[in-house]
């Protein structure tokens, strides 16, 4: 199943550490703070796992993450506002 990762992190070093574990994990950044990422419930759990860690070291300020799981049909349904001429072509 597709999982959307959203993160809102203020210190600079933990969101760094976010994004580049969330890479590592085979999930592929569709915008600053959101990652996209076809999970089975075994990846899931690690990438949980990895995240509650990473919390840990949590300093001051917010760390907030939701991941939300998503269909193939409602991912394939999204609307794209954007700038970026690729990503308007992506969507057609």
């Amino acid at each position: 199943m597709l999982f959307l990762v959203f993160y809102d992190i203020t210190d600079n070093e933990l969101r760094n550490k976010v994004s580049s574990f969330l890479k590592q994990k085979g999930l592929e950044g569709v915008q600053l703070s959101v990652f996209l990422g076809d999970l089975n419930s075994s990846r899931l759990r690690d990438v949980e796992a990895g995240l509650r860690m990473i919390r840990k070291k949590k300093g001051e300020g917010r760390f907030f993450i939701l991941i939300v799981p998503i269909t193939e049909n409602q991912f394939k349904q999204r609307i794209i506002i954007s700038d970026e001429k690729e990503d308007e072509e992506k969507e057609e």
